[in-house]
């Protein structure tokens, strides 16, 4: 917005940092933001983008949630940068839009939000909302929103200025997984990965995967050597373990709940296999927290 003001005349945007309570803020990084006051203050405006972190999820202020919506019914575009999607969810601003946040939440955001419609574009502009998966995608989603109000030629040259070298659109996925060099040295590959990141909680059988990938199961054997060095079974346990791993640590679920969701049918099997891979139990994980039950 700052770049755009240098090439318009009278300035196309105006912006205004506020927090929830009108007090300043210490980003994750140790950087003071100062602010110009509360959210409640702010009477109008065209958009509101969210900030946040991971811990988000479990933000819960009713008078926030109350100035959100003040905002949405003043015709205000609401967005956020990857996490702050969370925000928007929980006070119920995304039902009905499609909406995206960065690849590590996918698991957690999926598993709160099953409602919604949740793709892992690295942005998503639909009507009235606008999220994006965060770091280099908050300037993607910045670049289409100047480009529809001041044209593509202002949001080409803003791009690069910053060095940016094209002007991504909400169809470009985020990278999860090297998922486009995959695609490069073996699609089959990419194709079966796919699939076990999209059947995490009811997890295939290896034939299962090699027969949707239209593959032999010695042919998937082979590929996962040599591109993982591992066995499709390690891997698909691989994945379901990390998506237990961030339920464990966003989201106050049961280890038995977390267990499930994570395609494990014997608690016993889930806590044994985790400790076998990350060296201490879904309970350890959690510490200092230990109120959240087993």
């Amino acid at each position: 917005m700052r770049t755009a003001n240098r090439f318009t005349a009278d300035h196309a945007y105006r912006w205004h940092l506020v927090s929830p309570d009108g007090q300043n803020v210490c980003s994750s990084s140790g950087v003071q933001v100062t602010v110009e006051g509360p959210l409640e203050d702010v009477a109008a405006c065209d958009r509101i983008l969210l900030v946040a972190t991971n811990e988000n999820q479990y933000f819960a202020d009713e008078q926030t949630f109350r100035n959100l919506w003040t905002l949405d019914r003043r015709g205000a575009l609401l967005g956020s940068a990857s996490s702050g999607s969370f925000v928007l969810a929980r006070a119920g601003l995304l039902d009905g839009y499609r909406c995206t946040i960065h690849w590590e939440n996918l698991p957690v955001f999926r598993e709160l939000y099953p409602h919604l419609e949740i793709t892992s574009n690295i942005y998503e502009i639909d009507r009235s909302r606008g999220t994006c998966s965060g770091g280099t995608a908050a300037l993607d989603m910045m670049l289409k929103l100047v480009e529809q109000d001041c044209g593509h030629e202002m949001a080409r040259r803003i791009s690069q200025i910053y060095q940016h070298d094209r002007l991504r659109t909400p169809d470009d996925r985020q990278r999860m997984e090297n998922r486009y060099d995959l695609i490069r040295l073996s699609p089959k590959l990419a194709e079966a990965i796919d699939l076990m990141q999209n059947n995490i909680e009811d997890p295939l059988t290896p034939q299962e995967v090699a027969s949707h990938v239209d593959v032999s199961l010695r042919q998937l054997e082979r590929l996962f050597r040599k591109y993982r060095d591992t066995t499709p079974q390690k891997y698909y346990l691989k994945l379901r373990l990390e998506n237990a791993r961030q339920l464990l640590l966003y989201t106050s679920w049961s280890g038995l709940d977390v267990a499930i969701a994570s395609g494990f049918s014997s608690h016993s099997h889930f806590i044994k296999s985790y400790r076998d891979v990350y060296g201490r139990t879904p309970r350890e994980e959690r510490v200092p927290d230990t109120d959240r039950s087993e």
